[in-house]
């Protein structure tokens, strides 16, 4: 009998999952659609780059709405059952709580699972093809200074300026490579200026540059045709490489897990805050995990009830539970962002607490 329930239970959690999830994606490219739609014809899209637009846009929606669409499953699926005083029947057989959420538990496990490499493979992908239709066909989503005027502070004490960067050819134009006292970090030691440095054979080289030694608070000028970086005595190790001055100019959303990852380590390195990119590294992973933890917020608000629920009530208590799950999310990254909360607790901090209440409210559950 109980694997029967099982069998029944997933099958209407996976139907009533599919169903949610396939609404949802198409009222949001709709909605898009109709807000996007004067800037499509405004640019002259053509119909295949809409659709391809959307193509890439899907990924995102899924990763956004699946939660809700767990949570749709959960409540549609536990409602029923209590609807129909098929739960009192569970009970009656003996079954209890703990067992008749192991379904449900399980479904919300295979849900995280896929989220953990979709959200965080391929979703940053997907983004990256949509990104690049809206900031060279749409305007929007541009980067601010494109490949100009960069700055990079490539360890605690050494600061690289870069007037203008080709990714065609990997080469920095004007560049400005200023090494301070790393006591004071205000005491200009030396000064590197050129007119190009370019990647060659997994070094920097550079081009017409001029060296500028402050050390003795006298200034020595050596010039140089060509010379690579890590040969000009008393400058650190350049840690910067080509991609991560074009990653630089990317969102989170358009890195995976190590992508981030790699570029993190390479702000420490440079002394910088990181904050904020902490945040979204940690999100990455807590958001995947938020299919398990409403799965147990659903269960508990949905059994240990006599009321019957209609799907409108049902519809309404999910949206409005998103709308506070994803209202705490956006109000915990602020602090984050600020440095007023660790970014760990940051990320974590939305499903702790929903947990905590599912749990809780479980507890005292009289099913």
């Amino acid at each position: 009998m109980i694997k029967q329930i099982d069998r029944y239970i997933i099958f209407q959690f996976v139907k009533n999952f599919l169903f949610a999830l396939l609404c949802f994606i198409l009222i949001f490219i709709l909605v898009d659609l109709f807000e996007n739609l004067d800037k499509f014809i405004d640019n002259k899209l053509n119909f295949g780059m809409i659709l391809n637009y959307y193509l890439y846009f899907i990924p995102e929606i899924i990763r956004l709405i699946t939660p809700i669409a767990v949570l749709l499953a959960t409540l549609f699926t536990a409602g029923r059952m209590v609807n129909y005083n098929e739960t009192v029947a569970v009970k009656n057989a003996g079954i209890s709580l703990v067992r008749f959420m192991m379904p449900f538990l399980a479904m919300g496990m295979l849900v995280t699972s896929i989220s953990l490499y979709f959200n965080n493979w391929v979703v940053p992908e997907a983004n990256k093809q949509k990104f690049f239709i809206e900031r060279n066909y749409l305007g929007k989503n541009k980067i601010t200074v494109g490949l100009n005027k960069l700055y990079f502070q490539d360890s605690k004490n050494q600061l690289v300026l870069i007037d203008q960067f080709r990714e065609t050819d990997m080469t920095a134009l004007r560049v400005s490579i200023q090494l301070y006292n790393p006591d004071t970090l205000t005491q200009l030691l030396k000064r590197v200026d050129a007119e190009e440095m370019k990647w060659d054979g997994g070094k920097w080289v550079m081009y017409n540059a001029a060296e500028r030694d402050f050390t003795d608070s006298v200034e020595v000028l050596t010039n140089y045709a060509e010379i690579p970086v890590g040969e000009i005595t008393g400058l650190n190790k350049l840690n910067l490489v080509p991609h991560q001055i074009t990653r630089r100019q990317l969102k989170p959303d358009e890195m995976n897990y190590g992508e981030l990852e790699e570029f993190i380590v390479s702000l420490k390195k440079g002394g910088q805050d990181t904050d904020r990119q902490m945040v979204d590294f940690y999100s990455k992973i807590s958001f995947s995990f938020a299919s398990l933890i409403i799965v147990i917020f659903g269960i508990s608000i949905s059994t240990g009830t006599k009321r019957r629920r209609g799907l409108a009530l049902q519809f309404g208590i999910s949206i409005l539970v998103s709308f506070i799950y994803l209202g705490f999310i956006k109000i915990s990254q602020s602090f984050g962002y600020n440095g007023d909360l660790d970014p760990l607790l940051t990320a974590w901090l939305a499903n702790i607490a929903f947990a905590g209440f599912g749990m809780i409210n479980l507890y005292f559950k009289n099913y």
